[in-house]
């Protein structure tokens, strides 16, 4: 038996889906998108559970909602697992009430029904299974409640069969009635033939279209709406006779949210808790761990050259190793803890439900730039890795607002930038490296607004959709969920040093041992890197005050990983004065230009100009085409240069921290 588990985002589906399946799955994408597919054999049966796509219905809005449709339209699995959010109960009815409409058997698992009953509202599951004429049985995804009489209701082959309400006004039901006989299809089809869906359309003869014609003039509206409001009505019907409320005191939410989204505490207490997160990850983390690591890494190099040496290995080779691979990668591996300690903080205000607040409390903010409180989840998914940034933009079903949302994700700092924020705050900014690492963080929500403001003006000129959205309750984050996501990151992170971080620091010391005419050892002022440096160093005068070739190709680098522009910083200041440790970079007359004014400018050009080719990859796939994907780098780019150069000219003018 094949079996589609299906539900609204949030609602617990991918704990449900880990419940039933435990090991017994396998992960892969949708064909044709990049979409995450989950397929499993639901345990102690052979039956195929497969994942569907997050979804609030299934009308064709989003890539989801046409995956999930197409899924349960065409492939016909034998029973859909429709998984409920109690605490949502009617947002998420309007999606259970279309897969009614199908031909396919489903059962109803009734989540957090737990939660609800501790606010004083208790639902009535037999008669709500009466109602809908199927299968309901309340679970607990979270406390795994429920999930075995699940399992055995399957097993069993306990479930009703689906039954079609008529939950429509007579006119709109006699034209279902009267397309379904004509077009010999099933309830669905007919409903999405009235509404005129894209799907159905050309399959529209004259009696869908006399009722279509029908139901508008009657409605003076269109049919998509009319069913969409008549569904609403008969979900409030319902609510009103298996709802049961009782007055109970507020709950802890109730009291959190009056302190949390207060109109005039919400910003400050925000800018409060990102700021004590950077001075914990950069300030505190850092103080004790970057020094010690930066040690021992550089004493590994010490012993493994020696160790080298004493095999008699090529001195080209032992500088390779050393000077490039332990350097470069080595430079990166510094950051490591600094790293974890702000995703395990980013991962514990998601999990208790405080960001989903502050999309929701920026929305009014957002909607006068052009934006939504949509937009906040790509920035909040950025700060990891802007690749599944720039993806999540897919949930915002406006074009031109995600459009706006995919060009603005990358000026989020990442975790590839961190390094670079770490090295350059520690060495000149060592006594408040904190606060300057998060005034980077809010300076690149500045640089956001004044992006979107430009954009709107010039791009993008629609209106901003309306977002909709219903908090979760506060939890206690789970320590195992908090664990698993910290090591999924990190273990990401170290496999980029392992992979194109290596690779790149195997081509920044060849280009450094070696002159154009292929001699090695020569002086790192005569080296082909730094010909190429000194060929582009314009560029990038009007933002450090200086013509540094060695700046220049670090920055540059920074296409490729942005984590890459220290670990290049490293293996050449390495060479010019045997300086191999990220944080003694600024040691070598190679970067001793720098002053904390022009270190700042050019920590600020390297977080806002274009990201890394991964990134890159994801607008090209994003935005549909290269020519929109060149227009967001060039602007990226383009502002990152025009801004770092001003705020340098003026602070030099006006004598700040030069």
């Amino acid at each position: 038996m094949k079996i589609a588990l299906v539900g609204n985002q949030n609602s617990g589906k991918t704990t449900l889906f880990n419940l039933l399946t435990g090991s017994n799955q396998k992960i892969g994408n949708w064909p044709g998108v990049t979409i995450e597919r989950k397929i499993g054999i639901i345990r102690n049966t052979k039956y195929e559970l497969v994942d569907l796509p997050g979804i609030y219905s299934l009308s064709p809005y989003t890539v989801e909602e046409e995956i999930s449709r197409k899924y349960v339209f065409e492939e016909k699995p034998d029973l859909i697992i429709n998984i409920i959010d109690s605490t949502a109960i009617e947002r998420s009815l309007y999606l259970t009430t279309q897969l009614l409409e199908l031909d396919t058997r489903v059962i109803i698992a009734l989540n957090m029904a737990d939660i609800v009953e501790k606010k004083g509202i208790f639902i009535d599951v037999n008669k709500l299974s009466r109602l809908l004429n199927t299968t309901v049985i309340k679970i607990s995804a979270l406390k795994n409640t429920g999930i075995e009489h699940l399992i055995s209701h399957i097993r069993r082959n306990e479930i009703l069969d689906n039954v079609h309400n008529r939950i429509y006004a007579a006119l709109i039901e006699d034209a279902i009635e009267a397309v379904k006989i004509t077009m010999n299809h099933s309830r669905f089809v007919a409903i999405k033939m009235l509404e005129e869906d894209v799907m159905f359309t050309k399959y529209q003869n004259v009696t869908v279209k006399a009722k279509i014609k029908e139901i508008q003039e009657r409605y003076d509206s269109d049919v998509e709406e009319v069913i969409a409001n008549q569904r609403y009505n008969y979900i409030e019907e319902l609510k009103e006779n298996v709802v049961i409320t009782k007055t109970v005191k507020k709950s802890t939410t109730d009291k959190l949210d009056k302190i949390f989204l207060n109109k005039w505490l919400a910003i400050p207490i925000f800018a409060i808790i990102m700021t004590t997160i950077y001075m914990l990850a950069v300030g505190v983390v850092g103080n004790f761990t970057v020094d010690f690591v930066d040690t021992n890494i550089g004493l590994f190099g010490q012993w493994l050259g020696v160790r080298l040496e004493a095999i008699n290995t090529s001195t080209w080779l032992i500088s390779l190793i050393v000077d490039g691979i332990v350097a470069g990668v080595g430079a990166v591996l510094n950051f490591i803890p600094q790293l974890m300690i702000l995703f395990l903080l980013i991962a514990v205000l998601e999990v208790t439900g405080y960001m989903a607040r502050i999309a929701f409390f920026l929305d009014k903010i957002f909607r006068k730039i052009g934006l939504s409180g949509k937009s906040l989840i790509p920035f909040i998914v950025g700060s990891g890795c802007s690749v599944p940034g720039i993806m999540a933009c897919r949930t915002i079903e406006d074009e031109e607002e995600r459009k706006m949302t995919i060009f603005l994700t990358p000026f989020i700092p990442c975790s590839a930038k961190l390094p670079i924020i770490i090295v350059f705050s520690s060495f000149f900014f060592e006594k408040n490296q904190g606060f300057i690492a998060a005034s980077l963080y809010f300076l690149a929500i500045i640089v956001i607004v004044i992006s979107a403001l430009i954009l709107k003006k010039i791009l993008f000129k629609g209106k901003t959709s309306a977002y909709i959205s219903e908090l979760p309750e506060y939890k206690l984050p789970s320590a195992k969920y908090i664990f698993r996501d910290v090591f999924d990151k990190t273990w990401s992170f170290m496999k980029r040093a392992g992979s194109i971080i290596l690779l790149c620091s195997i081509i920044v010391w060849f280009m450094l041992s070696f002159s154009w005419t292929l001699e090695y050892g020569v002086d790192v002022e005569q080296s082909i890197l730094a010909g190429i440096g000194n060929a582009l160093a314009w560029i990038f005068y009007p933002i450090i005050g200086e013509y540094s070739w060695a700046a220049t190709v670090s920055a540059i680098q920074g296409l490729v990983a942005k984590e890459q522009v220290i670990s290049s910083m490293a293996i050449i200041a390495g060479f010019g004065e045997d300086v191999t440790t990220g944080t003694l970079i600024f040691g070598s007359s190679i970067f001793a230009f720098f002053t904390p004014l022009s270190a700042y400018t050019f920590m600020m050009f390297n977080l806002f100009s274009a990201p890394c080719f991964g990134a890159i990859g994801a607008m090209r796939r994003e935005l549909g085409s290269t020519k929109q994907m060149l227009k967001a780098i060039g602007f990226q780019t383009g502002l990152a240069l025009i801004f770092s150069a001003f705020v340098f000219g003026v602070g030099t003018l006006i004598g700040v921290i030069a």
